[in-house]
């Protein structure tokens, strides 16, 4: 089952008289339960397809697809609505609010969604245990490690249970050590949720986790295959 789908989608962006097209006509089929890498140099267009995917953005031309449904043309009202209930993001600079705890953190999604108070409390416990971080639930991020603020980042990015997450360059602000253990809990995590997993990445050290990696370059797809599955470390 198609998790996301985009069809010959171009990005141009205009600024003044000058457009960039950061993509060039790429096709490409995101299925359930993927965890898969878009891997590529700087300005080869993966961080724009992402935000595509997770209808941050819309196509200059082309369609985007998100379970079968055409978001080519929400508003942004309408692409916060689906983003919303199905799509979960975790960033390069975490993103965490600094004035809320790890707990409250991951509690906040569960908010805007209208979940209670007993059922929020469920929720991110059993996160903060899949993170293995359930003894920090009371610190704010400036009393985390970078790669607990990641995983805090990733327990948020699962509260709402998400179809799909996205995750550009998870691992840019991380030592060897934090990285590595990052990408472990993202693949565990994968295995026993069934979440899909879609993270743009240009190290080689992250590379080897993915289980399909897609490679851009100037804003074109120019290889997609699964790659031989070996343990990672």
């Amino acid at each position: 089952m198609e998790v996301a789908k985009v069809e010959s989608v171009t990005r141009v962006y205009k600024i003044g008289k000058v457009e960039t097209q950061a993509l060039r006509g790429v096709s490409l089929s995101i299925e359930s339960g993927e965890f898969s890498a878009l891997v590529g140099p700087s300005g080869s267009g993966k961080t724009t397809l992402l935000q595509l995917i997770g209808c941050l953005d819309q196509p200059s031309t082309g369609k985007v697809y998100i379970n079968g449904r055409d978001v080519s043309q929400l508003n942004r009202n309408q692409r916060a609505d689906t983003r919303r209930g199905t799509i979960g993001f975790i960033f390069q600079f975490f993103a965490l609010i600094p004035t809320l705890t790890a707990y409250e953190n991951i509690e906040m999604p569960l908010l805007l969604n209208g979940l209670s108070a007993k059922e929020r409390q469920a929720r991110v416990t059993e996160l903060l245990e899949a993170v293995h971080l359930a003894d920090r639930a009371r610190n704010r991020p400036d009393q985390l490690s970078g790669g607990e603020q990641q995983r805090v980042a990733i327990a948020r990015a699962l509260s709402i249970k998400p179809k799909l997450i996205l995750a550009d360059e998870p691992t840019a602000n991380l030592d060897t050590p934090n990285g590595q253990l990052v990408m472990e809990t993202m693949t565990r995590l994968n295995k026993e949720t069934g979440v899909t997993f879609v993270f743009a990445t240009h190290d080689p050290r992250v590379i080897k986790y993915a289980r399909r990696v897609v490679t851009l370059r100037d804003g074109l797809v120019v290889e997609n295959g699964l790659q031989p599955q070996k343990a990672a470390g």
